[in-house]
């Protein structure tokens, strides 16, 4: 095993990062976001239930701070040298009368930060307020401020490398489809076709294997299609059924979604024209991306084609996309929604879904779109329309 990219790729990553912080007035960084980690630094590992961090400084190297259990993956997922990677002892696991954050603020003191003008991440899922209440504690003297998404910023425009890495995760998105595709049907159960869906996507291609999606496979089925986020069930799928899938695929990390609507037998006009309707808007917004576009001129693209057919969808139509771990493959950075005048940069990835959550039922067409200098191109090639299976 070794890191999915090169040490170059990883120093230009860095310098990227400490721009940043130089443009903040940051001495130092705690980055709590595995997602954010990986990408700085290429570690992986299923390690982020217990505190993890990796401090970086603009004269200190970006060091991995975490479960002892867990240290080993350094060896193989990163460049890190040995003294860059700092366990905490197994005794700190989990007790009641001491945290691992505490030896974590500690080893921070000793490399002299105590005094300096310190960031975190304060809006992440996995560096909780006991942790940051504990660093804080151990270096008093350090002016704390909130860093914001300042990785997640440098992470929006991709390299060349990433890129590609992308585009093999679109490979796995499209054979992950297409066996939806092939095994639905009515009396076939939903949790059934999912195990066969995961396995698809964990199986990759045969020039290369696949991760598990952050965001975990979701079959929106009949009356379930209504809202968002459902989770399978048991339950089989029925004649004059309408499913969407919300799958994709993922590559060292590096996520592709893909969303596609089936229906079993013969569909009803008000499925057609909404079908019709999605469709359109995605090939005007398709034509309003490039470099330098906004998030908001996008989205009225979009919004023209829902104004002409007389629809309605209230919640944001896409965002940017890239590294990810559960619960989430987006990178918190650009919305595609009114208001949003963020301009997208050249190479950037971004997940564009045009889910229509009805009254009973629903649909969704989702691309992952790589931002060009004057146009946009989607990284899954994969037939749009509604997918009949004549039950």
């Amino acid at each position: 095993m070794a890191p999915p990219f090169s040490r170059e790729e990883y120093a230009d990553r860095l310098r990227r990062v400490r721009r940043a912080m130089e443009q903040h007035g940051h001495d130092a960084l705690v980055i709590g976001d595995p997602s954010n980690i990986n990408w700085l630094t290429g570690y992986d590992a299923w390690s982020f239930y217990t505190p993890q961090i990796m401090v970086v400084g603009l004269d200190l190297p970006p060091t991995w701070l975490g479960r002892e259990m867990d240290a080993g993956a350094a060896d193989f997922t990163t460049y890190l040298p040995a003294e860059q990677v700092v366990p905490f002892p197994e005794t700190l696991v989990q007790r009641k009368d001491a945290h691992p954050a505490q030896f974590m603020g500690d080893w921070m003191a000793g490399q002299g930060l105590d005094g300096k003008r310190i960031a975190y991440e304060s809006d992440v899922y996995y560096l909780t307020p006991a942790a940051v209440e504990h660093l804080k504690a151990k270096l008093p003297n350090s002016r704390w401020a909130d860093c914001g998404k300042l990785t997640n910023w440098c992470r929006l425009t991709k390299s060349a490398a990433e890129i590609e890495m992308m585009r093999q995760a679109a490979a796995i998105a499209a054979r992950t489809m297409q066996t939806a595709y092939d095994g639905i049907g009515p009396g076939v159960r939903q949790c059934d076709l999912m195990a066969d869906v995961t396995a698809a996507m964990i199986r990759g291609t045969p020039e290369f294997g696949g991760d598990m999606t952050a965001i975990h496979p979701l079959v929106l089925a009949g009356e379930a299609a209504s809202t968002a986020h459902p989770i399978w069930t048991d339950a089989p799928f029925q004649r004059d059924q309408t499913i969407a899938f919300e799958l994709g695929g993922c590559r060292k990390r590096y996520n592709v979604g893909l969303a596609r609507t089936v229906h079993l037998g013969k569909p009803n006009d008000t499925l057609m024209t909404t079908a019709r309707a999605v469709g359109e808007g995605m090939e005007a917004l398709l034509d309003t991306m490039k470099a330098g576009a906004l998030c908001c001129d996008v989205h009225a693209a979009w919004q023209g084609v829902l104004d002409r057919y007389g629809l309605e969808k209230k919640s944001r139509i896409g965002y940017s996309i890239g590294v990810g771990y559960a619960p989430d493959w987006g990178e918190h950075t650009i919305s595609f929604r009114p208001g949003d005048a963020t301009p997208l940069p050249e190479n950037a990835v971004v997940h564009i879904i045009l889910g229509m959550w009805m009254d009973g039922w629903g649909m969704e067409l989702s691309e992952t779109i790589h931002i060009r200098e004057t146009d946009a191109v989607c990284l899954t090639q994969f037939p749009r329309d509604v997918h009949i299976i004549d039950a």
